[in-house]
């Protein structure tokens, strides 16, 4: 499905609302309230189709000042979040070249929120290893305060080991299964020898011990997949420091085709990709063969300009034209 329409008209705001109403959340922003209009006090989205040959209808409604409200085919979620462990979304913007040229944080969002959706039963292990770190932290800064004790401190290492340690594992196991796709789609779009690269080691209680003294000195957790960094290379060139924007790119967007296969094989049901802005910086060479490995995904919608910068006839065109009440799709 191709979106066009002018600079300025709405298109992104169209993907981004598609993305809110499948995951409970925006890809640009944490503040909800940016999310309504201005002037308005509220906001719905409603959406229908399928998963999996299954009817599917989803509703966010978001409210100034108020928690989001969503619901599955009719039943209230506790969480608008919730959505993500249902349906799956896998979005391009130009701002997700920070997953390669961003520092290693970036990276490690990435790759876990891509753990959370190729296996959501895992989706909240990132959160809960963050929760146990920053008591634990908080716990160091106690001892050092006066008002804690190693006691105290003992159940938190504990837990941060647990959880660290299950953390890393299950990003090696994710990495490890995205390589293949990811290098094979690189390949194709002209990014040879494409690589990840993760070599941590799980977390011991342990190796916390160890270096206890230096963590109470600093009032953190000196060690840990908090800390880690996922590399991204072609042949022996790390991409963050030593390819151009358009390898980068290029590397984004096999990293994105990888995770949309991932998800369709581990949970049955390809993911619903919205690709924003995506043919820009390429050439028509690469147009055409990105057009050509959307083929074998689900449903996708692409954003441009103009019809002509898709190489290819889309099964539905929808124009986007501002007006003075907003965003008019046709």
């Amino acid at each position: 499905m191709l979106v066009v329409g002018p600079n300025g008209a709405g298109k992104t705001n169209l993907l981004e609302s598609l993305h809110v109403g499948t995951q409970g959340f925006s890809p640009r922003t944490r503040s909800d309230a940016s999310l309504i209009r201005f002037g308005r006090e509220g906001a719905r989205i409603a959406l229908t189709g399928e998963r999996a040959g299954s009817p599917l209808e989803l509703n966010v409604v978001l409210h100034a000042g108020a928690a989001k409200r969503a619901s599955l085919n009719g039943a209230r979620l506790q969480a608008a979040e919730q959505l993500r462990g249902e349906v799956a979304t896998i979005v391009f913007t130009p701002d997700r070249l920070v997953v390669v040229k961003g520092g290693p944080a970036a990276r490690r969002a990435y790759f876990d929120r891509v753990l959370g959706r190729g296996t959501p039963s895992l989706a909240a292990l990132p959160a809960e290893y963050g929760a146990a770190l920053a008591q634990r932290n908080a716990s160091l800064r106690g001892i050092a305060g006066g008002y804690s004790s190693r006691e105290a401190l003992q159940p938190w290492s504990e837990r941060v080991a647990e959880l660290g340690g299950r953390l890393v594992t299950a990003r090696r196991e994710v990495i490890a299964a995205l390589l293949p796709a990811f290098a094979a789609r690189a390949a194709e779009l002209g990014l040879d020898a494409a690589t990840l690269s993760y070599d941590a080691e799980p977390l011991t209680l342990e190796a916390l011990d160890t270096r206890l003294d230096r963590d109470l000195d600093r009032g953190a957790t000196g060690i840990g997949p908090h800390l880690d960094d996922i590399a991204v290379r072609a042949g022996e060139r790390d991409l963050r420091s030593f390819g151009s924007q358009g390898e980068q790119r290029l590397a984004v967007l096999a990293l994105l085709l990888a995770e949309a296969e991932l998800v369709t094989e581990r949970r049955g049901f390809p993911p619903l990709l919205l690709l924003d802005d995506v043919l820009s910086e390429l050439d028509p060479e690469r147009r055409l063969i990105l057009a050509g490995q959307l083929r074998s995904f689900g449903q996708t919608l692409i954003t441009a300009t103009t019809e002509s910068a898709l190489p290819a006839d889309a099964q539905q065109v929808i124009r986007v034209e501002p007006s003075e009440a907003g965003t008019v799709a046709a």
